[in-house]
């Protein structure tokens, strides 16, 4: 037992004023105490917000360490794409070159082709032209041998139904159609002196009237017959001819 301690009545308000004042401290500093505990210090402070920080920024690692593991895959998918479409473009511009050196191969070979072409084609049309006109010329002395043709046998056939007629029947204008036969151009020149002379021997009239003797009837019909034979071997070459 601890021994009471006695104080005297005189000093019983001082020793009570002093407990007071020490049981008030003593309450103070336990207050002290207890709010130092639930305050936060500056350095917890700094600490708490490097803290926070340090958790924002993993996050933000985080997410950006996926957004640039996409965007890797993104360009890794396309540098491949763009890999093989370079390879493919590139294999088609040698396929491409190839055919353009063909091609210009060919355009030369063409252009040697189509100017021995165009040379063949001025000759030929040169040809054609020649020959359109030695056809013009050819056709124009053909058309003009023809007309002498037909008139030469329209005269002949005239002539030798004149001549086969007895002389008696003839008049001074059939006789014509035998004398015309001297203006055509086919009519030989033999042929022409003998119609001459027959023309000459019948200015004569030897069948002049009815009183024809049987001689001169008889020579008269020989002339007659020579001239017609020559008229129709003539009539017979030009129809041949």
């Amino acid at each position: 037992l601890k021994p009471r301690l006695r104080i005297p009545r005189s000093a019983a308000p001082c020793a009570i004023r002093r407990a007071m004042k020490s049981s008030g401290i003593a309450a103070a500093l336990c207050l002290l105490l207890a709010s130092s505990a639930r305050a936060v210090t500056p350095v917890q402070k700094v600490i708490q917000l490097l803290e926070n920080m340090q958790a924002k920024g993993k996050e933000e690692k985080h997410q950006e360490q996926v957004q640039f593991a996409a965007f890797k895959q993104f360009c890794d998918d396309t540098t491949t794409d763009k890999q093989r479409a370079i390879k493919e473009a590139e294999e088609t511009i040698e396929v491409l070159k190839a055919d353009i050196s063909k091609y210009i191969s060919d355009a030369a070979q063409l252009t040697k082709e189509i100017a021995a072409h165009d040379e063949d084609i001025a000759a030929w049309t040169g040809d054609e032209k020649a020959a359109t006109n030695v056809r013009a010329i050819e056709k124009a002395d053909y058309d003009a041998m023809h007309k002498d043709y037909s008139e030469s046998v329209d005269a002949l056939q005239r002539a030798i139904a004149v001549l086969k007629k007895q002389a008696y029947d003839r008049s001074q204008a059939s006789l014509a159609q035998v004398s015309r036969l001297k203006t055509l151009t086919l009519i030989p020149a033999e042929a022409k002196r003998a119609i001459d002379l027959f023309l000459v021997q019948d200015s004569d009239d030897p069948a002049e009237g009815l009183e024809v003797s049987a001689p001169e009837a008889a020579g008269y019909e020989f002339q007659s017959h020579g001239i017609i034979e020559v008229l129709e071997k003539l009539l017979d070459k030009f129809i041949d001819e």
